[in-house]
C-alpha cells in the first residue's frame, strides 16, 4: 500500500500542464482498438458454424466465454486491488497484449472447447482493460467526468463494432482475417496504453471489493435502486449486441435474399451509433441528471426492442434506422450508471459497490445471450425474439423514476439528479 503512494504523487507531479482532453483522446484511441477483441468472434460466427461445425449453443458460448472471463477478471483483480499493485498504464497494456494473443490463438482452429477457452481468456484479460481506463479517465476530471466516462464507454462500443466492420469489407471474407486484424488493433493498443497513458491530477485512493460490505450496498435503497436500473439496461445491452448479426441475416434474406455483408454493415453502424449515444448521454446527464438521462434512454431503447419485431422482414432502410435508434440509446445511459454510484456511494463502499454493480451485471448478460437462441428456436425465428429484451430497460426506467423522487438523488450530478 505504501509503495504505490509515491506512484501516485510521482504521476500527478509529471502531468501538470498536460491537457486532459488529449490524454482523454488518446485513452479512446487505445480503448477502440483494444475491445476489438471483445465481439471478433461474434462477428464471424456464421462462418466458424459452418467452418468448425460448431451447434448453437457453442456458438453462442463464443461470446458469453468472454463475459464468463470478464466478470471473473474483474472479480479477481478487485480481489487483490490489482490497479493498486500495477501502474494503470502497464496493467492495461499488458492486458491489451494478453487479449490480442488469447484471441489470435483461434487462427490455430482449437476445436469448440478449446475456442470457448481462448474467449474466457480474452475476456479475462479485457477486465484488464476496461475497468482501469474508466478509473484512470477520472483521475482527469473532477467536472465533465459525466462526459469523459461517456467518452470511454463510447470507445468501448466503437471497438466492440469493428470486427462487423471487417467483416463487411467484401462478400466473401475469410474469417481468419477478422480474427487477425482485431488481434493486430490490440496490439496497437497495447502500446498506445504503454506509450501514451498517464495517470491525472486527482488520483483515487484504494478502491477494495470487500464481501462483507456486500449487505451494506444491498441495504442502501438509493444503491439499490441505481442497481437496478443498470441491471434492467444489461438485461438488453450485450444480448443485442451478440444476435443482432443474426437477426438482421436472417430478416434481409427473407426481404431480398442472402447478403452477409449487408448485414454485417447495419450491425457494424448500429453498434458503432452508440458512440453518439454515449457522448450525449454524458452531455445529458452533466446538464440534466443521471435519473432524467438513464430514464430517457431506457424508455427509448424498450421501445426498439419492440419496433424490431414489427419491422422484421421489411425493407432494410427501415430495419437500419430502427437498428441505429436503438444502437444509439442501448447503451448511452451506460457510464451514468457507474458515476451514480460513486456519488451516491459512501466513499468505503464504493469500490465494492462499483465490483458489485459490474460483477452483477455481467453475470446477467450471460445468462440473456445463452437464452436468445433458445428463444428463437422456440418462437420459431428470430422475429419476436427481441421482444424478450424489453422488459429490461422498462424495468429500469421505474427504477430510476423511483431514485428520482428520492432526497439522496440531488447527489447526482452537482444537484441535477
Amino acid at each position: 500500500m505504501s509503495a504505490s503512494r509515491p506512484i501516485k504523487a510521482e504521476v500527478s507531479t509529471a502531468v501538470r500542464g498536460e491537457n486532459p482532453w488529449i490524454v482523454l483522446g488518446v485513452l479512446c484511441v487505445a480503448v477502440v482498438f483494444s475491445l476489438t477483441t471483445w465481439f471478433s468472434a461474434t462477428a464471424v460466427t456464421p462462418e466458424l458454424k459452418v467452418a468448425w461445425s460448431l451447434s448453437d449453443t457453442a456458438v453462442g458460448w463464443l461470446t458469453n466465454g468472454v463475459q464468463i472471463g470478464f466478470v471473473t477478471g474483474a472479480l479477481l483483480a478487485s480481489f487483490v486491488n490489482l490497479p493498486d499493485i500495477v501502474r494503470l498504464n502497464r496493467l492495461m497494456a499488458a492486458s491489451a497484449a494478453i487479449a490480442a494473443l488469447a484471441n489470435a490463438m483461434l487462427l490455430l482452429e482449437p476445436g469448440p472447447a478449446g475456442a470457448v477457452a481462448c474467449r474466457i481468456a480474452t475476456g479475462v484479460a479485457l477486465a484488464g482493460v476496461y475497468p482501469p481506463a474508466l478509473k484512470l479517465v477520472s483521475t482527469w476530471f473532477v467536472r465533465n467526468r459525466g462526459l469523459a466516462l461517456g467518452a470511454v464507454i463510447a470507445a468501448l462500443t466503437l471497438g466492440s463494432s469493428l470486427p462487423h466492420l471487417f467483416r463487411s469489407l467484401a462478400q466473401s471474407l475469410d474469417w481468419t482475417l477478422v480474427i487477425s486484424l482485431s488481434s493486430v488493433a490490440a496490439l496497437i493498443g497495447a502500446l498506445c496504453f504503454l506509450l501514451f497513458a498517464k495517470e491525472g491530477p486527482h488520483p483515487f485512493g484504494r478502491a477494495i471489493f470487500n464481501p462483507a460490505q456486500i449487505g451494506i450496498v444491498f441495504r442502501d435503497r438509493n444503491l439499490f435502486l441505481v442497481n437496478v436500473g443498470y441491471l434492467g439496461h444489461m438485461w438488453e445491452l450485450y444480448a443485442m449486441w451478440a444476435w443482432l448479426l443474426v437477426y438482421l441475416r436472417s430478416s434481409i434474406e427473407l426481404f431480398s435474399g442472402p447478403s452477409a455483408a449487408l448485414a454485417s454493415l447495419v450491425t457494424f453502424a448500429a453498434i458503432a451509433s452508440g458512440v453518439v449515444g454515449c457522448i450525449a448521454g454524458g452531455l445529458l446527464s452533466d446538464r440534466y441528471g443521471r435519473t432524467a438521462t438513464t430514464a430517457g434512454f431506457m424508455m427509448i431503447s424498450g421501445a426498439c426492442a419492440i419496433a424490431m419485431c414489427f419491422v422484421y422482414g421489411g425493407p432494410i432502410w427501415l430495419i437500419a434506422t430502427v437498428a441505429i435508434v436503438w444502437g444509439i440509446t442501448i447503451i448511452g445511459d451506460s457510464a451514468q450508471f457507474s458515476a451514480a454510484v460513486t456519488e451516491l456511494g459512501q466513499r468505503e463502499f464504493v469500490g465494492t459497490a462499483l465490483s458489485l454493480q459490474l460483477g452483477l451485471g455481467f453475470a446477467l448478460t450471460i445468462f440473456v445471450i445463452w437464452l436468445m437462441p433458445h428463444l428463437a428456436d422456440l418462437l420459431g425465428g428470430w422475429r419476436w425474439t427481441f421482444l424478450f429484451l424489453a422488459p429490461g430497460p422498462i424495468i429500469g426506467t421505474i427504477a430510476m423514476l423511483k431514485l428520482r423522487k428520492s432526497p439522496a438523488s440531488l447527489r447526482l450530478a452537482n444537484g441535477k439528479r
